[in-house]
């Protein structure tokens, strides 16, 4: 998971989790059935609702519609980068963070340029705001869904605790990038390196489309928070919803449901249950209780999880830890891990999927975004925002 993929076989990090599943069941660790029964059906029925309300915006125009208003302000460099870290925080919030990078990647080259900004700093600052963003909610991205699905958390109790470390995660995001050492990078020359592809054509904005797709995602908000219905049902009727359409092909929308991802957490799934059935995972537990470093302690949570977010990627670090988890203070536990694993993922460059995305996307469009540069512009912000939620949590 940390490679990517197997050195010389053409597996990325979906292959992998796939053919680690195949390979628990063809070696008889778990059978059929029990690899079904090892798959949180709800929480991939959560991504995939969250993908289809995604890309009903995407085809509505939405995301490139919002960056474009606000590159037409006349803002200041500095206001412009918190612009857009207020915007990708709030959208990936709601819309999650990989969907958000995947859509507005290539929006943020055009119209950094357009400016006569450096690129880089403002998608550093697109990848780190949509993940720190994305902790706001138990639908922000794929390991909040996953906890707050394991361990029933309520919808409007998390948001209340995670939204203040997640604005002051924001601003600091903003003062580091905006003020920082590295801002003399914003005004930097650049000199873009051949494109490897065609930049993709921005839809053109479908007024009646992106309200259809703002007042479902707003209903199933609002029955996150005042209703009592399973989250998973109400995701999957709204997907429904925006499926009957007039105007859009359910092939068109289909299009732009991340298929590998939902394939990634089923493999991920199989492997982590054939993992624990070892008991090798509740030994390392004990032996650490024994030596009085204990799981519920929110101190040594925070530890293990920004530890092995960064040694296996966040998805699989929430499922390797969240059995251990149970029950124990289920709140502050599920709490202290979505906001350590998600806040982590901005250290390296493979920390996140959607950092993964936004460079690729960048590449693409001739913009080198490599794991040193993220690194020298992205650790320190992992780094504040983590200080923030280990000073919030300690209060």
């Amino acid at each position: 998971m940390f490679l990517g993929g197997l050195p010389r076989l053409k597996l990325d990090r979906t292959g992998v989790a796939l053919l680690g599943a195949i390979g628990m069941i063809g070696l008889g660790a778990l059978d059929v059935e029990g690899a079904a029964r090892s798959v949180d059906l709800p929480t991939l029925l959560l991504l995939f609702s969250f993908m289809v309300m995604s890309a009903q915006m995407r085809l509505g125009g939405f995301y490139t519609a919002c960056v474009r208003q606000m590159a037409a302000l006349p803002l200041s460099p500095a206001a412009f980068l918190g612009a857009l870290i207020a915007l990708a925080g709030g959208l990936a919030a709601v819309f999650s963070n990989d969907v958000v990078c995947l859509a507005l990647t290539p929006v943020v080259v055009r119209v950094s340029l357009q400016r006569g900004l450096h690129p880089v700093p403002c998608l550093v600052a697109l990848a780190c705001a949509a993940n720190i963003g994305s902790a706001a909610t138990l639908i922000g991205n794929p390991q909040n869904m996953l906890i707050g699905s394991v361990l029933g958390l309520s919808f409007s109790g998390y948001l209340r605790q995670a939204l203040p470390p997640v604005l002051l995660g924001l601003g600091l995001t903003w003062v580091w990038l905006a003020w920082g050492p590295g801002r003399r990078q914003l005004h930097a020359p650049f000199v873009p390196l051949p494109a490897t592809c065609a930049p993709e054509s921005e839809p053109a904005v479908d007024l009646l489309q992106t309200l259809k797709g703002l007042s479902v995602a707003g209903g199933v908000l609002a029955a996150f928070l005042w209703s009592p219905w399973p989250h998973e049902v109400v995701a999957l009727v709204a997907a429904g919803v925006l499926l009957l359409s007039r105007r859009l092909h359910s092939s068109q929308v289909m299009g732009y449901v991340d298929w590998e991802l939902l394939v990634l957490f089923a493999g991920l799934f199989v492997v982590n249950r054939a993992f624990q059935d070892t008991g090798l995972p509740s030994l390392v537990v004990q032996a650490m209780a024994a030596q009085g470093v204990h799981l519920q302690d929110t101190a040594v949570l925070f530890a293990v999880g920004a530890g092995l977010s960064n040694v296996v990627s966040n998805v699989p670090a929430v499922m390797l830890l969240l059995p251990h988890v149970q029950g124990l203070q289920a709140q502050q536990a599920g709490l202290t891990l979505a906001l350590v694993t998600t806040l982590a993922g901005n250290l390296l460059l493979v920390g996140s999927m959607a950092n993964l995305i936004v460079a690729d996307l960048a590449a693409a469009q001739g913009v080198r975004l490599d794991a040193w540069t993220h690194a020298r512009l992205g650790a320190p912000v992992a780094v504040l925002s983590l200080a923030g939620v280990a000073a919030w949590l300690a209060g």
